[in-house]
């Protein structure tokens, strides 16, 4: 068992390391103010970010001594600016001191200029970057031929398959993929709660699919895992697919999905698909939905 504790206390510690580094970086002279001929202490003295924080010169130093205190968002704000913290200094300051979300900031580019290329060079193999909020920021041609649907502008995985009728959708329904799906939306939410197009993608699909809405009340969380999935693709019937994750550490919740066939069969049916010309592979999905939606909604 983790003893919870020992981990408190060992964070708070690891808070008041950082804070002192930091400071010590610091010359009075890059934030206004004279240092004297007498000044032993290297960069800033812990009165002197206190002052320029607007927080108590007792309040800091226990913050810096690695005492249980509570600090709210809006003073390790001002915290950060004294020390001219960057975004990931930020980030781990707030790690550190428990806060559940950084505000927004500056981050890296979405798209890392080379991405593109990089998911082309996969091919055959189909792959796609998306965001935290499943939204297909680049994909590759062998993603477009799998997943049609998820191809087009503004495409997100989570509407495709929790509002696309079952024998429509991408994915085989499998209640459990679905719960670890909107369980990493809801533990990458936590990041982004100031985040409006989050909140409303949220909104919409507990307004449009009463399944979402049940597995988003159950409070889940969970980070995005290596496994098999099933696509059902109406050109070549279902293809059994390894799916495996790669995060991009420099972006803020970017996420590669690749789809490896899991064996010979499958890579087999997957280069057939390949084959066919893009008017060949929608067809059938066109058909189906001539023959069977397009009725439906003419005899409600």
């Amino acid at each position: 068992m983790v003893d919870t504790r020992a981990v408190r206390t060992e964070r708070r510690a690891q808070l008041g390391a950082f804070l002192k580094s930091r400071r010590a970086k610091i010359t009075p002279g890059e934030v206004g103010l004279e240092s004297g001929p007498r000044r032993r202490t290297p960069g800033l003295r812990r009165e002197e970010v206190a002052q320029l924080s607007g927080v108590g010169v007792t309040w800091y130093t226990w913050l810096e001594q690695g005492r249980p205190i509570n600090a709210s968002v809006q003073v390790l704000d001002a915290v950060a600016r004294t020390l001219g913290l960057d975004h990931a200094e930020k980030v781990h300051l707030y790690r550190l001191a428990d806060m559940p979300s950084v505000p927004a900031v500056a981050v890296e580019p979405a798209m890392p200029p080379g991405l593109p290329m990089i998911l082309d060079q996969l091919a055959p193999l189909p792959a796609v970057l998306l965001d935290s909020r499943y939204e297909v920021l680049a994909h590759n041609d062998a993603y477009r031929a799998l997943f049609p649907g998820l191809a087009g502008p503004e495409a997100n995985v989570l509407r495709t398959v929790f509002l696309t009728p079952e024998c429509c959708n991408p994915y085989r329904h499998n209640v459990d993929d679905l719960r670890r799906m909107v369980a990493y939306l809801r533990g990458a939410s936590v990041g982004h709660l100031d985040d409006p197009a989050r909140q409303e993608l949220i909104d919409e699909l507990c307004g449009a699919s009463s399944e979402f809405a049940g597995m988003w009340a159950r409070n889940d969380v969970a980070v995005p895992r290596n496994l098999v999935k099933v696509i059902q693709h109406l050109a070549v019937g279902d293809l059994a697919m390894h799916l495996t994750i790669m995060s991009l550490p420099a972006t803020d919740g970017e996420w590669i999905q690749i789809f490896t066939p899991v064996d010979d069969a499958e890579a087999a049916k997957l280069s057939v698909l390949l084959a066919m010309s893009e008017a060949e592979r929608r067809r059938p999905g066109e058909e189906h939905r001539r023959r069977f939606h397009r009725a439906s909604e003419l005899g409600s």
